[in-house]
């Protein structure tokens, strides 16, 4: 049995809505000057300690499906994560960030249902304090202030604003490899709409195969929590990142759940363009 889906959204639409996006984006990528090449925080959950610099404007849009399977219940959560970073100095950005559309499928025994909508926004703050030294224990920093606002679909929407704060460490190693680690902690609320206090920390090894192309392995604790709320949601992560030219990346990702709270596994498939 199925509940009546709301109109104003549908999973045709969201995925015809990226795609029109990358076609509209790649031939702007290529006929447009390159200035500066693309750091983006995406395909990896660590995210880049570096801003997008003064004046400058980059879209990071993406594709991701997540499933799980509890017993004899199966889910399958389409979205299409999307972050917008406007720099207005040359160390600050300004980031609008959300999961887009969403479309929540659970199948049991009884039947399945099928929900649609719009999750909510994020609006935040990048800081680059201190740039790395190759060859020195000194890491590239920054921090993200974010706030996730009560703004989605009513089936998607949360209780109030969740405040979170993150730092990112990046060091580059030898053999064109990298490290990067991002501690931070959220206030947010659990299935029962109790606040609490979560942790946050991912690491993540990179490696640079040529200037164009890289890929990650990564351990991303997404949420750090006790099982009255929700329990901790770890993922081990593995992907890979290719520049078209300097301002346009291509990429994707997949990801499994390292413990019972955690979905069974997620992919993703983005683009992002720097302007």
């Amino acid at each position: 049995m199925s509940k009546n889906r709301p109109s104003f959204i549908s999973m045709k639409l969201t995925r015809t809505l990226l795609l029109a996006g990358i076609v509209m984006l790649l031939p702007i990528s290529l006929f447009a000057e390159e200035k500066q090449t693309i750091a983006t925080d995406r395909p990896d959950f660590v995210e880049s300690s570096n801003t997008v610099g003064m004046g400058r404007f980059q879209v990071e849009t993406s594709i991701n499906q997540e499933t799980n399977k509890v017993g004899g219940s199966k889910s399958s959560v389409l979205t299409s994560p999307t972050l917008m970073r406007l720099g207005f100095s040359k160390t600050w950005e300004l980031r609008f960030e959300t999961d887009g559309g969403v479309m929540d499928e659970e199948e049991n025994t009884t039947g399945t249902v099928k929900e649609e909508g719009f999750s909510d926004i994020s609006l935040g703050f990048k800081w680059h304090t201190h740039d790395g030294e190759a060859g020195s224990i000194s890491p590239s920093v920054g921090w993200l202030i974010h706030t996730d606002i009560s703004s989605g679909s009513s089936k998607f929407r949360s209780r109030g604003a969740r405040p979170s704060l993150r730092g990112v460490g990046e060091w580059d190693l030898p053999y064109d490899l990298s490290l990067g680690v991002m501690p931070g902690v959220i206030y947010d609320f659990d299935q029962d709409n109790q606040r609490f206090i979560g942790g946050i920390f991912g690491l993540v090894v990179g490696k640079s195969w040529s200037d164009n192309f890289r890929t990650f392995l990564e351990v991303a604790g997404q949420q750090l929590t006790s099982k009255e709320h929700g329990g901790n949601v770890i993922t081990y992560d593995a992907g890979a990142a290719y520049l078209l030219r300097s301002n346009f990346q291509i990429d994707t990702a997949a990801s499994i759940g390292a413990t019972d709270d955690t979905p069974d596994f997620s992919w993703t498939i983005g683009v992002s363009m720097l302007y």
